[in-house]
């Protein structure tokens, strides 16, 4: 089946009303649809598909929409999408009536991944050549728009649906908005949510299978009514109304959050289908073979430089957690870490392969491959910043490559460089290979028995456990301090000559030679592998 999310621009626009978009120039034509969405960087050439919405982050400037809107048509653009206060100059509109392209404006305090949740949630999957397109009630799975305003209809009251985390998936947008237009577009506000988390509100709601009835505002003057949706013991989000409900009304929210959980898994299903799809292209295109040139086409990615970046979760609090709640949460950072992805470059790819997100990010170019490996590190970093969660994210930054053939070497540095931070041996959650290369090769060399000290070192690890000495401590000083005892006895302390004559004692009891280069390398090495693997 071929799966194509489309929904027309006056739906879009039907749905989401003044509150989030609002038309700037160009005429909605009732035909024109919306089958993508695309983020358009203002650095790089339009490159959206045909019959797409392209949201235009940092276009700020109407002479710079101007130039865009024809190669936008030229695409095939059904809309442009600006932050607004957004003014279009004659000019501008007299191009918006010419090229065909709709531009459209943002409310300020909505953000894009926002946007882009709420087109998802409109954009209801189906096969244009099916007879019958799957319905629940009557309405095209997945739509829940039109799920809200049917609702609202049946209780003559505004309705908001939620997910899990209180984010705003859909509301209604019906004449009953009129009477309490106050609960249109918003969840609830951070001071009310608070309160009523506080007060073990939500978590009634939650348990209970019928509607409750919560009082808001500062004086609780306010009224709504909310029930929680679930799938068999799994809470999916929340259905909001404003006001008190009478028996009856009560009885048909209740059936109606049977019929919200039914679309809100059929898109979660939808969603995961095509997450794994994308997945398993993902893997392919980075683990190179003769398939991954076809995997790279149907990914998208072009012949540019590009790097690879690797992403998990780690904190020694996650083997305490179940396997559904640390597969939720490794699902919910990973799509985090694909939108991040797309607001820094466009044509990004992202998937969840095994325990860890990869993401192809392609960058300006390869002359100076160091400036955009520091790129990639502050693309990662900056995600680090915005991203909450309760476990620990880890990014490892691969070399960058020049073309897509080269991938899977980006792809094993990441990984090299994530094994790195798993490993708890440097103190920070992003690396470049380059930056932990040491680290790496040492890693690389442990092992179930390369790692156990033997000859000078094994000697002078007993002695110092049976003498409560500290040989092996003076002796990895003096290595680190390349054979300057001065610097070694003041890093240890001790005056130079009571330093020598412990070194005496280090090379008696281990039985070593301090001026074979061989032995001192073999010492080192193995302090470095005894660093990985204290126990040892």
């Amino acid at each position: 089946m071929n799966h194509r999310p489309q929904v027309t621009l006056v739906r879009v626009l039907e749905a989401l009303d003044t509150t989030l978009l609002t038309v700037v120039c160009g005429t909605v034509v009732r035909e024109r649809t919306v089958e993508a969405i695309v983020i358009h960087d203002p650095r790089d050439e339009p490159d959206a598909p045909r019959n797409s919405l392209v949201m235009g982050v940092g276009v700020e400037d109407p002479a710079l929409v101007r130039r865009l809107l024809p190669l936008l048509a030229q695409a095939g653009v059904t809309a442009l999408v600006v932050r607004a206060p957004f003014a279009a100059d004659d000019v501008l509109r007299a191009e918006a009536e010419a090229t065909g392209v709709v531009v459209l404006a943002l409310n300020p305090s909505t953000t894009w991944a926002h946007l882009a949740g709420m087109l998802r949630s409109l954009m209801t999957p189906g096969d244009p050549d099916e007879a019958r397109p799957v319905t629940f009630g009557g309405i095209l799975a997945g739509d829940l728009f039109a799920v809200a305003d049917a609702i609202a209809a049946l209780l003559e009251s505004p309705v908001t649906i939620e997910d899990r985390n209180a984010q705003l998936l859909a509301f209604s947008n019906g004449p009953e908005q009129q009477r309490a237009p106050g609960i249109r577009a918003r969840p609830l506000p951070s001071q009310d949510a608070r309160a009523l988390e506080e007060s073990g509100t939500l978590a009634q709601i939650a348990r209970s299978e019928w509607p409750v009835e919560v009082a808001m505002g500062a004086d609780g003057d306010e009224v709504r009514t909310a029930i929680a949706v679930r799938a068999g013991d799994e809470v999916l989000g929340t259905i909001w109304t404003a006001g008190s409900l009478t028996a009856e009304r009560s009885a048909s929210l209740h059936d109606a959050a049977k019929l919200v959980a039914m679309h809100m898994v059929w898109q979660r299903t939808d969603a995961d289908v095509e997450r794994r799809l994308r997945a398993d292209l993902l893997r392919t295109a980075l683990g190179g073979g003769p398939s991954a040139g076809e995997a790279v086409h149907r990914l998208g990615l072009r012949e540019e430089t590009g790097v690879v970046l690797a992403l998990t979760l780690h904190d020694p609090a996650a083997e305490q957690l179940s396997h559904a709640h640390l597969a939720a949460e490794r699902k919910r950072v990973a799509d985090a870490f694909a939108v991040h992805l797309s607001f820094a470059h466009p044509r990004s790819v992202s998937g969840l392969v095994g325990d860890v997100a990869y993401g192809v990010l392609p960058l300006a170019s390869a002359a100076d491959a160091d400036d955009e490996g520091d790129s990639a590190v502050r693309v990662a970093t900056e995600f680090l910043a915005r991203m909450r969660s309760a476990l620990r994210p880890l990014i490892g930054v691969g070399v960058v490559v020049a073309e897509t053939a080269l991938l899977p070497r980006s792809r094993a540095s990441a990984d090299r460089a994530l094994r790195v931070l798993r490993a708890g041996i440097v103190d920070r959650q992003v690396a470049r290979l380059d930056e932990v290369h040491a680290e790496a090769l040492l890693l690389e060399l442990t092992g179930p028995a390369r790692d156990i000290p033997s000859g000078p070192l094994a000697r002078l690890l007993a002695y110092d456990e049976t003498h409560g000495s500290s040989l092996t401590e003076t002796f990895e000083a003096w290595l680190d301090a390349f054979g300057d005892v001065g610097v070694a006895a003041a890093a240890k302390f001790v005056h130079p000559n009571t330093f020598r004559y412990r070194l005496r004692r280090v090379a008696e009891v281990g039985r070593i030679d301090l001026d074979d280069p061989n032995a001192r390398f073999g010492a080192m090495m193995q302090l470095r592998l005894r660093a990985i693997n204290p126990e040892r």
